[in-house]
């Protein structure tokens, strides 16, 4: 059965005509990658498409985030206990709210980037923690 693009111009280029099939994708996400097929129509001159919706793939990317968040969460805290700081002398140095830190290591919320890449300088250079206290 084909979809109601195949056959079609490409919307995108006008130079070419949309097939149905599968492309292989690529995502970052914190510095993880996520691979994934996607089926939909896609151009035979600029290889740009349609995506066609697939719940179980946003389900298994969703599920991906959540594994890199988790881990995200695991390595804050370990690089704090590393640091032999306290939840709340952690959340002073990054400017956080007081239960900042407990919230990022049970995963209730989402640390900034500067957040964690200030712990990951820290943990690299411990010395500078005294110069920021």
């Amino acid at each position: 059965m084909t979809g109601k693009w195949h056959g079609q111009p490409c919307p995108i280029c006008a130079a070419g005509v949309l097939h149905d099939g599968c492309k292989p994708v690529e995502q970052d996400y914190k510095g993880h990658r996520y691979h994934a097929q996607v089926r939909g129509a896609f151009c035979d001159h600029c290889a740009e498409g349609i995506v066609e919706y697939d719940a179980a793939e946003e389900a298994a990317w969703l599920a991906f985030r959540e594994q890199v968040d988790a881990q995200s969460a695991v390595e804050l805290a370990n690089i704090r206990k590393r640091l032999k700081l306290t939840q709340a002398q952690a959340a002073r140095l990054s400017g956080g709210g007081k239960n900042a830190f407990s919230r990022y290591e049970r995963g209730q919320a989402k640390p900034m980037a500067a957040v964690i890449n200030l712990f990951k300088l820290l943990d690299k250079h411990p010395e500078l923690v005294k110069e920021l206290t």
